[in-house]
């Protein structure tokens, strides 16, 4: 058996339990709390973390398989480990010391949501939210969050911060501040009103001067290594999310025409389930799902390719990042564009399998477009195919999204990929 198949196997009965609820949890906006207890006793968070520090050591592959099969269970609970698969994927480029520390936190079952992006008022690239030495010395965190995604449920949360000196005037430079989330100034708040994937936990979390360890003050290097994996690895999650809402959106067409015993004089008289007519939508459904779950796992292939070559060369240097680093954000792009038009195509597409029936709000069915649509919001998808577009035409390297803010005039120099130099120079 592969990796994925003995870890399937292992969180299987724990994902039929957390689909087994899933509908009632949205309906009555019921925080799932209790999954998230159920996979952290099961260490799901340590998927990533090595096996000599008693992780999983799972591959990138398994991981997002495993996310594919969570998200189909509950799209909710998917993504909302969005944020802690993330920050264990950045502990690769840290010291040992921290890596350990870390690691073992993980194994134990804590978890790390994410705070890092703040509702307006913030130019592109810069952050309201400030880490500064307070009086003692110590370094204390202010500011506020939105789109918190996970953090309601984890034991920490990551804050992209500010650094400013004594004055309060910036540095001009970013670093990543881990604390946690029952700390004194620490305050999360259930605020999140999106209509889809109402149970994230994607609201505000408030920080007033937070003390942090130095030792949780993470450096954050723009255009390296960690930070070029990172932005792919972030995003190829949110499909992931996508391709699991595709499946569970075939599996309720397929539970529906099974079990329907009304028709219409206008079809053929049969039974839906026996309808070839009926029988080609639910295949077309699907044929979608199949299609996005194969695009996710094909960019997570080229993600852990990627991976190997930076553990051979593993650097914090901005620039030296790997030709297979830049290869795999473009296939975590092309993905991008096409995963979210599958999982909406075949949320929208499982009404036309039994009717008007199929909109009963005691079903729950609109959860799954409500759902996809949400996740398919989070990148512009526009500026992703306009990425693949560039590189393909011109061989300028994929930027992944690390930043938003208030838009300014100008805009970023680009570069041309080390993937596309010799191509480029064959072709002049």
């Amino acid at each position: 058996m592969s990796t994925y198949e003995i870890l399937r196997e292992r969180f299987a009965p724990v994902f039929a339990r957390i689909a087994a609820g899933a509908w009632e949890r949205d309906r009555e906006r019921v925080l799932p709390f209790e999954p998230v207890a159920w996979l952290d006793a099961e260490r799901f968070g340590a998927l990533r973390v090595p096996t000599e520090h008693g992780g999983y050591g799972a591959s990138l592959e398994t991981v997002i398989r495993l996310l594919v099969d969570l998200s189909a269970a509950d799209s909710n609970v998917g993504h909302l480990y969005r944020s802690h698969f993330g920050f264990a994927e950045t502990l690769f480029w840290q010291p040992e010391d921290v890596r350990a520390r870390w690691y073992a936190r993980l194994v134990a079952g804590e978890t790390v949501g994410n705070a890092s992006t703040e509702r307006g008022g913030n130019a592109l690239g810069e952050l309201n939210t400030s880490l500064a030495r307070g009086a003692d010395g110590g370094w204390r965190l202010t500011g506020e969050k939105y789109y918190c995604t996970g953090t309601i449920y984890s034991t920490y949360t990551r804050v992209s911060a500010q650094v400013t000196g004594p004055g309060g005037e910036s540095t001009g430079e970013r670093q990543f501040a881990v604390v946690r989330v029952d700390a004194d100034g620490v305050r999360v708040h259930d605020d999140w009103d999106g209509f889809g994937q109402r149970l994230t936990g994607t609201g505000t979390t408030e920080f007033d001067a937070v003390a942090v360890d130095d030792a949780d003050v993470l450096p954050r290097v723009k255009g390296s290594q960690e930070a070029v994996h990172e932005a792919a690895f972030f995003q190829l999650v949110l499909l992931a999310v996508q391709a699991g809402i595709a499946r569970a959106a075939r599996d309720d067409a397929a539970a529906l025409v099974a079990g329907r015993k009304r028709t219409f004089n206008t079809g053929s008289g049969v039974p839906f389930r026996e309808d070839p007519l009926i029988q080609a939508e639910v295949g077309r459904i699907a044929a979608q799902a199949f299609a996005a779950e194969a695009a996710v796992v094909a960019a997570a292939r080229a993600l852990d390719a990627a991976w190997d070559v930076c553990a051979v060369r593993r650097s914090s240097e901005p620039g030296d990042v790997p030709a297979e680093a830049y290869a795999a954000e473009l296939a975590v792009e092309a993905a991008h564009v096409s995963v979210p038009e599958l999982a909406l195509g075949a949320a929208q597409a499982l009404f036309q399998t039994v009717g008007a029936s199929a909109t009963s709000s005691a079903k729950g069915l609109d959860r799954h477009w409500r759902n996809a649509q949400t996740v398919a919001t989070h990148n512009p998808i526009a500026f992703r195919a306009r990425s693949l577009g560039d590189y393909y035409i011109n061989g300028t390297t994929p930027e992944g999204l690390s930043a938003i803010g208030d838009a300014v005039r100008g805009g970023a120099a680009t570069q041309t990929s080390p993937l596309a130099s010799e191509e480029l120079k064959e072709n002049a």
